[in-house]
């Protein structure tokens, strides 16, 4: 675990950091579509993740998910942290996007070490104001883009996060991420490949240009 630990985190936090998160952290693998955390859970640690990709999503009154954000290796999560300082229940329910894995810090560690190391105060804020322009950005996106433009976008995103052009996913997977029905993904991704940005394959949608 050492190794990794210091593959996704070694250029952000000081030896002595890293070596009191391999003595106190809990490592837990996941597999793709795992329902890590559910709205109305409570939280008593933070994840660091290793490797792997998951998305946050909120839920209205009427059970419609929407996708907020995505995190990727050496990311954390600003709505676990929120959970987990102010003792509430979760309003976000995160899903692994494929295999992974991470580190799940108790929350007592994560208030000592705030005051203890200026590496992780620096990584816990800088994390919240990340996180924060994504939601600001998937707001904008709901906004102010037409749905063609925000499922480009929705795809590009994707492709970067777990680091591969090609994405698996189902037309209608892809309309529940949306918030949309799939007879309208698969109208808006056939006009995509004809614009020349993606190809349609059987069971992928190959991205031609990020």
């Amino acid at each position: 675990m050492k190794e990794i630990l210091e593959q996704a985190y070694g250029y952000i936090f000081e030896e002595a950091l890293l070596h009191e998160i391999e003595k106190v952290a809990i490592y837990k693998e996941f597999k793709a579509d795992d329902n890590l955390i559910e709205i109305g859970d409570y939280i008593k640690s933070m994840p660091l993740l290793l490797h792997g990709a998951i998305k946050i999503l909120r839920e209205d009154e009427n059970g419609d998910e929407l996708l907020l954000y995505f995190l990727e290796r050496g990311d954390t999560c600003a709505m676990t942290l929120t959970c987990c300082m102010g003792k509430s229940k979760s309003k976000i329910r995160a899903i692994a996007e494929n295999d992974g894995a991470m580190l799940m810090i108790p929350v007592e560690k994560m208030e000592e070490w705030l005051t203890k190391y200026k590496t992780w105060r620096n990584f816990v804020f800088e994390s919240y104001n990340v996180r924060m322009n994504e939601m600001l950005e998937a707001i904008d996106t709901l906004a102010f883009m037409n749905l063609d433009e925000r499922l480009y976008k929705y795809l590009t995103d994707k492709a970067k996060v777990i680091g591969n052009t090609e994405i698996n996913n189902t037309h209608q997977q892809i309309a529940y991420d949306m918030h949309t029905s799939r007879v309208v993904i698969s109208r808006l991704l056939k006009s995509l490949e004809i614009q020349g940005k993606i190809k349609l394959h059987r069971n992928k949608i190959e991205i031609l240009a990020l």
